[in-house]
């Protein structure tokens, strides 16, 4: 359990810091304070987002499920926040596409991963 939790915290590290590279209005201090994102990013997702996607589920229906992207950037953002100046993107609209970019990221790092550790 704590093995795959790093893992994790691991993997989204490495797609915040793709992102940063992609995104010029996405900054971030180098891979420590991508590690500290993601970790704050990871404790938002347990605590905040259930909360969240609740208080938003009928207009995440509605969305067919997009306005979960607008979640996942609210706790990047609330993450910014957190982290100061070590980690800085320069409005919600860059947070949305580092949002949809992330979990993209994240979904093909964690089944590259995936596959990796079945063989």
């Amino acid at each position: 359990m704590l093995k795959r939790a790093l893992l994790s915290i691991f993997l989204n590290a490495v797609a915040l810091i793709a992102v940063a590279q992609l995104f010029d209005a996405f900054h971030l201090d180098g891979f420590g304070a991508a590690l500290l994102a993601s970790f704050i990013l990871g404790i938002l997702n347990v605590l905040l987002k259930p909360i969240l996607i609740i208080l938003t589920l009928p207009i995440t229906v509605v969305s067919l499920g997009l306005f979960l992207f607008v979640i996942n950037a609210i706790t990047l953002m609330i993450t910014q926040a957190l982290m100061g100046s070590t980690f800085v993107i320069e409005g919600f609209g860059t947070a949305i596409i580092a949002a949809i970019v992330i979990s993209i990221l994240n979904l093909l790092l964690n089944q590259l991963m995936k596959d990796t550790m079945k063989t």
